[in-house]
């Protein structure tokens, strides 16, 4: 491989990876939702939605994502990117989200509380479910598929299910997974119901007992949640720079505060990009604009962000946060998760191997991976898919949201 470098298989610490097609190029001008789209999905049959899986999953493998913590926006498709995953020997630690989508947006975006009470007989059937499925593929494929348990988030949920979370995930023995402090106004209406802000609400339950990844943050309180989550230590922070589309604002996320605070920091896709070379970046690259503007008047210590922190988030922090010394590092003992990216080529490098090549990723992109490969399973090779016919993968993911999209059309959204 000259003029590539080797490095550990990227793992993405926060993923919906059926939903990314379907929005993509929907959302990022106008202030559109992306709710619709998943809404159509979940009326797919499994074999569409796993012609959609398998598209975004393909996109994911192709960025030299061998490893996603996934969050399924529900059942459903946790059930169909198992189904791929498995067949394409991928690593996943999925979880359907609790509320699923067909019940958690009124939930969410409620005007009063009362369909927040009003919803915990069927949450608490959605964590059964959930459970029930999880445990049925748990260590399957060799120990590749190691589900989580993955609620919405702290403003979707009340004490009753959040215990019913915790316990069901210590039962699982792999986790949680959760949006958390999505936004500032998520956090004051936990507030105003409960009498504390979310990041510190949990603890109440026992989520930072097990291993917890936590997405987003941008809701939090830097002051009192920063030294509070510095000793948890199996607490990850997972940060979404192109989260709700690219462009869409995402740098306030709070990566350069965790840097500075040292609790375990990782970067993940979110849902509309598969990228995963040019979320590590945009991590980068957002975190120093961010440095710039605001080291002088942070309440809390910041750290300008390195290439070698861009690499950790996307490596070693986020195999620290699954507990897996084997992944995340190149080692004698370490699985044998890997990627090779070309930094010598045109618009990357200056045409050979550069002295100093970490840097060099910096002008790369998802398109610059050349291989991958999981546990030892080669899945792209020269720049190809090799688990499966890509063209007629793409045709098919293609073909799925182009259904998607044209009853959209017929709706009237894209007036």
């Amino acid at each position: 491989m000259p003029g590539q470098l080797l490095v550990p298989g990227l793992i993405s610490a926060h993923t919906h990876t059926a939903c990314g097609s379907p929005t993509r190029g929907l959302i990022e001008s106008g202030g559109r939702s992306y709710s619709r789209p998943l809404e159509i999905m979940e009326t797919l049959d499994d074999a569409d939605l796993d012609a959609l899986t398998a598209y975004n999953l393909a996109e994911l493998l192709r960025s030299g994502c061998t490893a996603q913590v996934e969050q399924s926006v529900s059942l459903k498709q946790a059930q169909s990117y198992v189904r791929v995953a498995r067949r394409w020997g991928v690593r996943g630690f999925p979880g359907g989200m609790v509320p699923g989508w067909r019940r958690v947006m009124p939930i969410w975006r409620r005007s009063d509380d009362k369909a927040l009470f009003a919803s915990v007989a069927d949450t608490l059937s959605e964590i059964d479910a959930n459970l029930a499925f999880a445990l049925s593929v748990n260590g399957a494929e060799e120990g590749l598929i190691r589900p989580m348990m993955a609620p919405h988030g702290p403003e979707t949920h009340t004490p009753d299910t959040l215990r019913a979370v915790a316990k069901a995930a210590l039962q699982l023995g792999n986790g949680i997974h959760t949006h958390l402090a999505t936004s500032p106004g998520d956090s004051e209406r936990i507030r105003k119901l409960w009498g504390k802000a979310p990041v510190q609400w949990i603890d109440e339950f026992g989520f930072y007992e097990q291993r917890l990844f936590g997405a987003h943050m941008t809701g939090w309180d830097a002051v009192s949640d920063a030294p509070f989550l510095a000793k948890k230590p199996h607490f990850t922070f997972a940060h979404c720079p192109s989260g709700a589309g690219a462009g869409s604002g995402q740098s306030n996320q709070p990566f350069i505060e965790a840097l500075g605070a040292g609790f375990n920091s990782a970067v993940g896709v979110d849902t509309h990009s598969n990228d995963m070379v040019e979320n590590m970046k945009l991590a980068l690259l957002y975190g120093r604009a961010r440095h710039s503007l605001i080291a002088g008047t942070s309440p809390v210590p910041v750290k300008r962000p390195s290439v070698a922190d861009m690499i950790a988030a996307a490596t070693l922090h986020p195999a620290n946060g699954l507990g897996r010394e084997d992944l995340g590092r190149i080692a004698v003992g370490a699985k044998a998760d890997l990627a090779s990216i070309d930094v010598s080529g045109l618009l990357v490098g200056p045409g050979f191997a550069p002295p100093e090549p970490l840097n060099n990723l910096l002008y790369a992109n998802g398109m610059a991976v050349r291989n991958v490969m999981t546990a030892g399973r080669v899945q792209v090779l020269d720049g190809r898919l090799t688990v499966d016919d890509e063209a007629h993968v793409i045709a098919r993911g293609a073909t799925v949201v182009q259904r998607i999209w044209r009853q959209m059309f017929d709706e009237g959204w894209f007036a």
